[in-house]
């Protein structure tokens, strides 16, 4: 998978350290080589994707290739990201993933309403998540299509 991946940023907003890791293993041990940004909270997200905050002076027209992007964040919470990032036409159409642990039929309506493009649940098993990443990996880097900027 490691050619066809090459120079495109991933994305990860995820507060809990251990999910972060997890994510990050997976990526690795499924040859994902692409550079991963992660985000802690929600303005951490919002400032890596305009270009504000600790990431002034990043070029703001580079965007990531893709979103993982968790609900349940300190700050500014997953859906309010979303909501940003589909209010700008610099965001409108970076893809987002929402994974997140949550299963509220509440939250996934909320995500599609707002523009996900995708809602995986974080699966608890091991073995499972390291399949669902490399699934999510070979389907938003290497077969979706996204529009030249």
């Amino acid at each position: 998978m490691r050619d066809g991946c090459r120079g495109k940023t991933i994305l990860l907003v995820e507060d809990n350290p251990d999910d972060e890791a997890l994510t990050l293993r997976a990526l690795r041990r499924n040859r994902i080589a692409n550079e991963v940004v992660v985000a802690h909270d929600g303005v951490e997200a919002l400032d890596y994707l305009f270009a504000t905050g600790r990431y002034e002076g990043r070029d703001r027209h580079e965007q990531p290739q893709v979103v993982l992007l968790d609900l349940k964040l300190p700050k500014v919470d997953g859906l309010e990201v979303l909501k940003r990032m589909r209010a700008e036409e610099l965001t409108r159409r970076v893809p987002v993933v929402v994974l997140t642990s949550s299963s509220e039929e509440r939250d996934i309506v909320d995500s599609y309403d707002f523009g996900a493009n995708s809602y995986v649940r974080k699966p608890v098993d091991f073995e499972q998540f390291m399949e669902a990443v490399r699934q999510l990996g070979m389907y938003w880097l290497l077969l979706n299509e996204v529009p030249q900027a």
